[in-house]
């Protein structure tokens, strides 16, 4: 327990770190770009997998009670904001965290018990500006633009589910998106995608950085990586979600 508190008290002091170094202009430049591709279009294929059927199943979980109640006008309406709010920016991290953030830990962890991380020191190379800023950067900038396009094939899933099982109307499913989704909704996505990818990016190199113990030391810190990244990433949903969405009344009337 003392160890994880440690631990999370250096992920702040790191997160810190970054931050004044982002504003001083220490980037790396290439390396960000390759992190970039490495976060985003590689991850592209499992998130858009991952989107597309859950968008379906949640057409299918809705649409008939929906149907039974006569609001069938509702179901691409309710599809839209339950993505756009939780469901993309929640389950796109969650796939990166368990794909990039354990990457990040274990290629990082190896570095440290290589003494890899002690030669870039030895050659007046920060870690934190050669390793952890542009891991952080490419999770800050691709995180947002996969929820984006994940976004958008979870509603054509449940645009295909609704036409073919349900026949409803691409025209009636698309008005009811355009009726339902307000400008701030996408914001919230927005928001929630560029938090998350700050946690996955800082939990996976901080978690590489104070690895000890060797093979078994780096295999231990990925898993621990992911566990924490996925805990934090719910925690930090509820109060994002607290904070953006609560009172009574309709969100969606205005």
């Amino acid at each position: 327990m003392n160890k994880l508190l440690d631990r999370l008290l250096s992920g702040l002091f790191l997160m810190g770190q970054i931050i004044v170094h982002i504003l001083q202009g220490k980037i790396y430049r290439n390396n960000t770009m390759e992190q970039m591709a490495f976060v985003g279009p590689a991850s592209l294929s499992i998130a858009l997998i991952t989107a597309v059927f859950v968008g379906m199943v949640f057409t299918i979980q809705v649409a008939r009670e929906f149907i039974y109640f006569g609001a069938t006008s509702a179901v691409g309406g309710v599809l839209a904001i339950a993505l756009t709010r939780e469901l993309a920016p929640v389950l796109t991290a969650v796939v990166l965290a368990g794909r990039v953030g354990s990457a990040f830990a274990a290629e990082i962890g190896t570095m440290k018990v290589t003494e890899q991380i002690d030669a870039l020191q030895i050659l007046k190379t920060d870690p934190v500006d050669y390793l952890v800023t542009p891991r952080v950067m490419a999770c800050c900038l691709m995180l947002p633009i996969l929820t984006i396009v994940s976004l958008f094939m979870g509603m054509m899933g449940g645009l295909v589910i609704a036409d073919s099982l349900y026949d409803i109307s691409n025209t009636v499913f698309l008005d009811s998106i355009r009726n339902f989704l307000k400008p701030w909704d996408l914001i919230a996505s927005m928001l929630k995608s560029l938090v998350f990818g700050i946690i996955i990016a800082v939990i996976g190199c901080n978690w590489g950085l104070t690895t000890t113990g060797g093979a078994k030391g780096v295999g231990q810190s990925t898993t621990a990586a992911v566990v924490i990244s996925l805990i934090t990433i719910f925690i930090t949903n509820f109060i994002l979600s607290w904070l953006m969405f609560q009172g009574t009344g309709s969100a969606v009337i205005d």
